[in-house]
């Protein structure tokens, strides 16, 4: 992500300014970068005729992609870091790794073993190490830039190892006390646990795995920071990388013009059957179909994909949180299809137990986990929940003294149950519907968190978590709105009116 220190506002930089200067060696503070503030809006771009495509050209749109990619998620996903990552212990890349760093470092002990010590390799490791310090440090942090640069200057190591008079100990005892200064607090432990090595080998290598941690602590400081920025500027920031690649690929809105086409269809579709089933409509007329509701039904259809198909472009950013989304969702269409025909068959036994609902809940969540792996089985899972709720049901009424149901009564119940699995069941149709109406609400109106619709008396059980779902839906799909509504207006326009001339014609702009 193209990030300059050197674009701050005025009142930014001077705050910097005041904040380095009143910082000393021992209580240094690290600033954040800022990402480009001088992007601006910029609209999709007209038809162009195709044009072959360079590697060069494919790169670039690769590297605004990836740029888009992870502005989006620091912005939007308030847990996102970076992690420390190694190897699996028993994998290739594992052992290869080991073999290699071991014989590097047996290399460098024998050089400093001999007599008189080599030390070639000691000085390279002390120039990586004096870049590594220099990275942590911010514009204006010159004095301790300053000492780094004379304690570590190579040069003067090199003549000083030509008279083998190298203070090697010395320089590692710098080293340590400065990472002290610069690093986290989390990383305290690790640097009094350097200070307690006394082979330099070892010690030079416990160093550089201390400055790995410290590297991915600085860039989650510097994500935190850049936060609050990217989601202030991140609609105009995001437009901008995506015109950057439609210009580099001008095919790169193909799967989003097939995404609008499709609910276009299915708006045409539903129209059609509206105009059959009503005396009296004119067939021959062209029907009228608002963008609005395409686009609205198209972000609906998300929640239906077929994650084996590549999601539409404008919203590859999101894919991850719809799919989530859609598989908390299913899950809660089945607990409501468990409540709603539970209630159904033995209502009168349990309607004395309070919060018997929540109860059935609580039974059939953890039997729902990993509905989206492919080795799930939800028939079995629905055999589960029936057996499980049939002895629920059983000890309710034995605690209260009731004859317990009877095999026939169970079997029903479970059987009611394990058609939930099927594929045109009328109970799982018709609250899928039912929830579907729900998140309409969400994406038409933008107070939805103060006016979420209710769930039908049956169904309250998933009221709470259909509220939350709504709230993470909605603010993704607006969200997107404000990003690609340029880019969706000029693909409705063509669709939706082919025959306008594209200078003249004022369509509806989806963003409601």
């Amino acid at each position: 992500m193209p990030l300059n220190d050197d674009q701050h506002s005025d009142s930014d930089s001077s705050r910097l300014s005041e904040s380095t200067a009143s910082s000393s060696d021992s209580e240094y503070s690290r600033q954040s970068f800022n990402s480009d503030s001088s992007s601006k809006p910029s609209s999709p771009a007209s038809a162009s005729p195709p044009k072959i495509i360079t590697f060069d050209e494919l790169m670039a749109a690769a590297r605004n992609l990836s740029d888009l990619t992870l502005a989006h998620e620091i912005a939007v996903n308030a847990n996102f870091c970076i992690k420390h990552e190694a190897f699996p212990q028993n994998s290739l890349a594992g052992t290869v790794k080991r073999i290699v760093h071991k014989a590097f470092w047996d290399h460098l002990e024998s050089e400093l073993n001999e007599d008189p010590p080599e030390y070639e390799h000691a000085i390279k490791l002390f120039e990586e190490i004096k870049e590594i310090l220099l990275s942590f440090l911010t514009p204006g942090a010159n004095r301790i830039k300053n000492q780094i640069c004379e304690v570590l200057d190579t040069d003067l190591i090199r003549q000083q190892a030509e008279h083998n008079a190298v203070d090697i100990h010395g320089l590692a005892n710098y080293i340590i006390n400065t990472m002290g200064k610069l690093c986290a607090p989390i990383r305290d432990n690790d640097i009094k646990q350097l200070k307690a090595t006394d082979n330099i080998v070892e010690l030079l290598r416990q160093i550089f795995h201390v400055l790995d941690l410290m590297k991915v602590d600085m860039a989650n400081y510097r994500i935190q920071n850049l936060r609050p920025y990217l989601q202030r500027n991140l609609v105009d920031y995001e437009r901008t990388k995506f015109q950057e690649i439609l210009e580099e690929t001008p095919n790169a809105l193909d799967l989003t013009t097939e995404w609008i086409k499709e609910s276009i269809e299915d708006e045409l579709s539903s129209v059609s059957d509206e105009s059959s089933s009503s005396p009296g409509a004119d067939s021959s007329s062209k029907p009228i179909i608002s963008p609005t509701l395409v686009l609205n039904n198209g972000y609906l259809k998300l929640l239906q994909w077929d994650y084996h198909k590549t999601f539409p472009e404008t919203l590859i950013t999101d894919e991850v949180r719809l799919q989530e989304l859609r598989e908390k969702l299913n899950q809660l269409k089945i607990i409501a299809c468990v409540c709603l025909i539970t209630n159904n068959m033995v209502g009168a036994a349990i309607v004395d137990v309070p919060d018997f609902a929540e109860q059935l809940k609580r039974i059939s969540v953890p039997l729902l986990e990993g509905m989206s792996k492919k080795t799930f089985d939800l028939k079995e899972a629905l055999n589960a929940i029936g057996v499980q709720i049939c002895s629920k049901v059983n000890r309710s009424l034995t605690e209260r003294g009731l004859p317990t149901l009877n095999a026939e009564m169970q079997s029903n119940l479970m059987g009611q149950i394990g058609h939930i699995a099927e594929e045109n069941n009328p109970i799982s149709s018709l609250i899928g519907k039912i929830i579907r109406n729900c998140l309409v609400v969400c994406i038409c109106i933008e107070t939805f968190q103060y006016c979420f619709p209710l769930v039908p008396g049956g169904l309250s059980v998933i009221q709470t978590e259909m509220e939350l779902i709504g709230s993470q839906y909605a603010s993704i799909v607006n969200f997107n709105k404000q990003v690609y509504g340029p880019f969706y207006a000029n693909i409705l326009r063509k669709l939706l009116f082919p025959e306008a001339p594209m200078g003249k014609t004022e369509t509806e702009t989806p963003t409601n």
